[in-house]
């Protein structure tokens, strides 16, 4: 359903914390300009977790009223709890969705069972496309290509997006879903290896900077077109790797920040970026064309 470059967008605040509307809708305008694939709302950079519910609904309405289907709006549901991931996502259906990406259950560190179990339950209960989401460096649990490949069975998980940046974990799952599911980077830096496999797209934070550079770099690799989208990925790698010296999505929050595009709000216990990664942060951006 979805392919190229789709950006994991950031939640803007001003600096007392609030949500800013007026930038999200802003945003959103700028990426459609841009030619983003799709817009993934209240993921990881975009602070889900310290939002409250009737924050995140907000979020959803203003994000599909600025859309106004010219753009797809993915909305990030996955939560610790099986029970309030199905709430989660309920929600996001009756709001208008058009899918929604679940992140593998944190910190309770289910099994593999568990992890089939949790998302058969999602999926069986609320009829929207769904998206996997395995970052296990942040949720502590790992979903293996074999439970992928038991998922793939369900009509309506679509899609994978693997945060690994692991590309031979990319090619076992390439070979254990065989089609069933697109499978999407959610690794910056080795996102266009990943596409040049047969990945459809990255779910992306540097798409939040550098947004047409990005959907070049996607379409080019999608085309099969290695020569071009080499070039432009070589540009833009350094602040694939920097926009991480600190915690998502505390760097790319801050370039963006320096280009006008938001305030500087973030939210405790995550704070701005430390004075040391300034100029690293920014000579990553002049280099990609971003300054």
């Amino acid at each position: 359903m979805f392919q190229g470059s789709m950006v994991a967008l950031v939640t803007p605040m001003t600096a007392t914390g609030e949500l800013d509307e007026k930038n999200l809708l802003s945003l959103i305008d700028r990426h459609i300009t841009a030619g983003t694939n799709a817009i993934v709302i209240l993921g990881t950079t975009g602070e889900a977790s310290v939002l409250t519910e009737s924050e995140r609904n907000k979020i959803i309405k203003l994000s599909l009223d600025a859309a106004k289907d010219r753009i797809a709006i993915i909305v990030g549901t996955g939560t610790a709890s099986t029970l309030e991931t199905i709430y989660q996502t309920e929600q996001a259906l009756n709001l208008g969705a058009q899918a929604c990406l679940v992140v593998t259950p944190y910190y309770n560190r289910p099994t593999q069972e568990g992890l089939y179990q949790h998302y058969k339950a999602i999926a069986e209960t609320v009829s929207i496309p769904i998206i996997l989401y395995n970052v296990p460096k942040r949720t502590g649990c790992d979903l293996l290509p074999e439970t992928v490949e038991r998922l793939s069975n369900i009509s309506n998980i679509i899609a994978l997006k693997e945060a690994t940046g692991d590309l031979v974990r990319a090619r076992e799952l390439f070979a254990a879903v065989k089609g069933k599911l697109d499978l999407y980077s959610g690794d910056d830096a080795s996102a266009l290896a990943f596409m040049l496999q047969g990945g459809k797209g990255v779910i992306s934070v540097t798409a939040n900077v550098v947004p047409k550079a990005m959907h070049d770099m996607c379409k080019a690799a999608l085309e099969n077109d290695v020569h071009t989208a080499g070039v432009l990925n070589t540009k833009l790698m350094l602040l694939h790797k920097d926009l991480f010296v600190e915690a998502n999505p505390i760097p790319v929050k801050w370039a963006m920040q320096q280009l006008g595009w938001i305030d500087c709000g973030i939210r405790l216990p995550l704070t701005p970026l430390s004075e040391q990664y300034h100029e690293r942060v920014r000579d990553a951006m002049k280099v990609s064309g971003a300054l």
